[in-house]
């Protein structure tokens, strides 16, 4: 709940040209700093089972434990109560919620749960996901994809290419990510174009876990090629069947790296 004297004064502090208020830069600055930094405390901490369902924090606590003021930590928990890893009520507390009820799409959460013990089951059930919509908003993509859209897809898969030799994995992870994407947006599916985030953390968190080889294989940098191949000739059925191949391997290379 807002207090009466959040907005005591308002009216008498300088103001910018675009209504926001002067003087006040490095405190809001800083109190943004503070919440990214519970919030990168709490939420893994939720997501790892340190904080088991049902565990009751108070807004007080969270302050002093985590030498934050209680404005900080109450939109530290909004921010979780949006996620559905936590629910507050009056004269309860900060109920942390089951893992049924977490929202498992959000990319932090995935980020923060990729980043916990349990990683390799997290990463396979994000592959699955994977090998059940990126096969058919392939073939929607060969069907429906603008020209523009061809061409970009080629790009993004020849960055691979380039990418894909001499340890360049943090340059390969922005083609690969930008190919993903590129093929869930011109699907044509508005369901599909938002997993584009989701994909994004999959394959973000594999790379900053070590889940990758240093190199990635030449045959999965060639099936992204020859997939944007079979979008461009407006061939459904091949665009279809070489990313479940892509899809598959993925889930091998798990098998290995995080058995």
């Amino acid at each position: 709940m807002t207090s009466q004297n959040d907005g005591a004064g308002r009216e008498d502090r300088p103001q910018r040209p675009d209504g926001s208020e002067q003087g006040r830069g490095a405190g809001a600055t800083r109190e943004r700093g503070l919440h990214g930094r519970l919030l990168a405390s709490l939420g893994p901490a939720i997501t790892a089972g340190e904080y088991p369902p049902g565990t009751v924090l108070l807004t007080e606590e969270l302050a002093a434990r985590y030498e934050v003021s209680r404005t900080v930590a109450r939109e530290a928990v909004r921010v979780l109560e949006s996620m559905h890893l936590v629910e507050s009520r009056r004269r309860v507390g900060v109920t942390v919620l089951p893992a049924e009820q977490w929202n498992v799409y959000d990319p932090q959460v995935i980020t923060w749960r990729l980043a916990g013990a349990d990683r390799g089951r997290q990463l396979r059930s994000l592959t699955v996901l994977r090998s059940a919509v990126e096969p058919v908003a392939a073939r929607l993509a060969a069907e429906q994809a603008t020209p523009e859209e061809c061409a970009a897809l080629t790009e993004h898969a020849l960055g691979m290419v380039a990418t894909s030799r001499g340890g360049q994995l943090d340059n390969y992870l922005v083609h690969d990510i930008d190919f993903h994407r590129a093929v869930l947006r011109a699907s044509r599916n508005e369901m599909f174009a938002r997993l584009g985030d989701v994909v994004a953390a999959v394959l973000t968190g594999r790379t900053q876990h070590d889940v990758m080889f240093s190199d990635p294989r030449q045959e999965a940098v060639t099936l992204h090629v020859q997939v944007a191949e079979a979008v461009r000739e407006r061939d459904g059925v091949r665009a279809e069947r070489i990313m479940r191949t892509i899809t598959e391997d993925a889930m091998a290379e798990l098998d290995v790296l995080a058995p």
